[in-house]
């Protein structure tokens, strides 16, 4: 199970158990990439018999996603930013794709392979950003809705001094029901073949200025659901 907590402004992302991802496929992996293998990520996948137990309240449980995440039953949210240090697996900030499935405006970094910067408009295939990270830089990704096939998706390297923003757009349409700080296990494509990537140890991941905006102003995860991921029933 990988396990999360969060505080007013810290989110919290760690894991108690993590599937071994060797060298050998990363190098697999990267491989296929080359040769024409999509990354995609995919709305959460709920588990509703888990096996798990978790003394915080508020927690569902996904095959993919562990975080946090507001939801709202009308067009609430209008842009999510946090910011987390370098590497993470795969981490990032959204809108929907939890109780609205039909489309994800997300924004964050995949780390793993090689530090790669990724921009996610699902049902699109992620979409590369040319920015560097190294270890232990301070990442700030922030995502921004214009209307509901449209957006904006920055992300800031303080330790670098960089940045880099992109317009997305979509005909697939957000609800803005969900504001939403994630690690996930995303998937590789081939063709219309499409697999859970195996998911590394990650330790601890802590997004910080962790806020969600509204059309009254900011909010925190403070009172967000928590999203633990669980495989292979651990």
């Amino acid at each position: 199970m990988f396990s999360t907590a969060f505080l007013v402004q810290a989110l919290f992302v760690s894991t108690t158990f993590a599937i071994p991802s060797s060298k050998e496929r990363f190098a697999a992996r990267r491989a296929r990439r080359s040769s024409g293998t999509t990354r995609q990520s995919k709305p959460v996948n709920l588990i509703t018999n888990h096996v798990t137990t978790s003394n915080t309240s508020h927690v569902e449980y996904s095959g993919n996603w562990a975080g946090a995440v507001l939801v709202a039953s009308t067009a609430t949210y209008k842009a999510v930013t946090g910011t987390f240090t370098a590497p993470t697996p795969d981490a990032w900030v959204g809108i929907d794709g939890d109780i609205c499935d039909t489309a994800i405006l997300q924004t964050g970094v995949d780390f793993c392979i090689e530090g790669t910067q990724v921009a996610y408009s699902y049902p699109a295939d992620s979409d590369d950003f040319d920015i560097s990270f190294s270890a232990g830089d301070s990442v700030t990704v922030t995502a921004t809705v214009s209307s509901t096939t449209s957006g904006t998706l920055e992300i800031i390297n303080h330790s670098k001094g960089t940045s880099v923003s992109k317009s997305i757009s979509s005909s697939a349409k957000l609800c803005e029901y969900n504001a939403e700080w994630i690690v996930e296990d995303f998937e590789e494509c081939e063709g219309d073949n499409c697999s859970l990537v195996p998911f590394a140890d990650f330790g601890t991941v802590m997004f910080t200025g962790a806020e969600a905006t509204t059309s009254s102003g900011t909010v925190t995860p403070a009172d967000a659901t928590t999203i633990d991921i669980e495989q292979s029933k651990v």
